[in-house]
């Protein structure tokens, strides 16, 4: 797969919306449904994945820190470099309970499990 070489490219928040999320061996981990920001700093805190669900049914959802994610712009996908298998025993939530993000021990727990570091 390609990933974005160019630092200067900017793309909108809505292109990546729905995009698919792959793992860099060809898995499909979902696809990306909102992109969080932070509104102190300007960074993208987590892209929230929907995955597990069939057909939309069923879907969990997990807020995935933005620095573990690459875009690929040849295949119009998001890589992500983890192990299916940690994305399917991660702590998600459901659309109707989303979690508190501006409470930092949360922040704390996602970036520990997935080894990410924090960058606020």
């Amino acid at each position: 797969m390609t990933t974005m070489t160019k630092p200067n490219l900017v793309l909108s928040a809505g292109s990546l919306k729905g995009n698919a999320v792959r793992n860099p061996s060809g898995e499909d981990l979902g696809k990306i449904e909102e992109i969080m920001i932070n509104a102190h700093s300007g960074h993208v805190a987590y892209a929230v994945l929907s995955f597990g669900g069939i057909l939309g049914f069923g879907d969990k959802l997990f807020s995935i820190p933005w620095s573990l994610l690459s875009v690929d712009t040849e295949n119009h996908c998001c890589v992500l470099d983890i192990d299916r298998k940690l994305l399917e025993n991660a702590p998600g939530f459901d659309k109707d309970n989303w979690p508190n993000f501006s409470d930092m021990t949360w922040h704390d727990e996602v970036h520990t499990y997935y080894g990410a570091r924090r960058i606020w």
